[in-house]
């Protein structure tokens, strides 16, 4: 995977090998093809829905870091959200998507609970633009997401992940609670839903392009 990662960062279109049960995409069977490699990085507050975007999309089987939440965590994971929730990232997600035959999305989901942000320079490197997932219910959760792209530069889109239950607002309410900048997409998804986290990386990629032409 680091060989893939370096790849992209360079601009380099690794030729991947499927897994046995992988359906072959036309760049795997075709090294004429010469898919362009593409980093994404989703990031977001805890339990907001980085792993169930990434494994929803994921034509291979994503990595996922998932590690059972224990006694240790309470007083510092904030359940309010999320009374359900039983596991969280403690490294990062992974997966792959194709697009277009001749597009390859390689997503890196980054852990949400600050002890872990130590780890963000690393998952960030070679990327060319990121999703902050947001809950409505949590706004304030994604605020150091969004500094942190802020400050570095990376183009991003913010995506609100509409839980069962939560209230529905528009993009432009969203925009406004977060003070975003009007150049930035603002989307409504489901991250259970395949095309709706499709439209967002496609949102994001289209954004990036407008970014960093070059």
């Amino acid at each position: 995977m680091d060989s893939v990662v370096s790849d992209a960062a360079r601009g380099v279109s690794p030729f991947v090998e499927a897994e046995p049960d992988e359906p072959l995409q036309p760049w795997q069977t075709d090294r004429t093809r010469a898919p362009i490699a593409t980093k994404i990085v989703v990031a977001g507050g805890f339990g907001v829905g980085k792993t169930t975007l990434v494994g929803t999309v994921s034509e291979i089987e994503p990595l996922q870091t998932e590690a059972l939440m224990t006694e240790a965590s309470e007083g510092t994971d904030d359940l309010t959200g999320t009374p359900e929730k039983v596991t969280t990232t403690v490294a990062m997600d992974y997966g792959r998507l194709t697009l277009d035959d001749d597009l390859v999305l390689y997503l890196f989901g980054t852990p949400g609970q600050q002890r872990f942000w130590f780890m963000w320079d690393d998952l960030v490197r070679g990327a060319i633009g990121a999703v902050v997932l947001a809950d409505t219910r949590r706004l304030k959760d994604c605020f150091p997401a969004l500094d942190y792209f802020e400050s570095c530069g990376l183009p991003y889109v913010v995506a609100v992940n509409h839980f069962d239950g939560s209230e529905a607002f528009e993009p432009a309410d969203v925009r406004e609670a977060l003070t975003i900048p009007a150049h930035i997409p603002v989307m409504i998804m489901d991250a259970r839903r395949r095309i709706s986290v499709i439209e967002t990386l496609l949102a994001l990629v289209g954004h990036a392009l407008d970014e960093t032409p070059e």
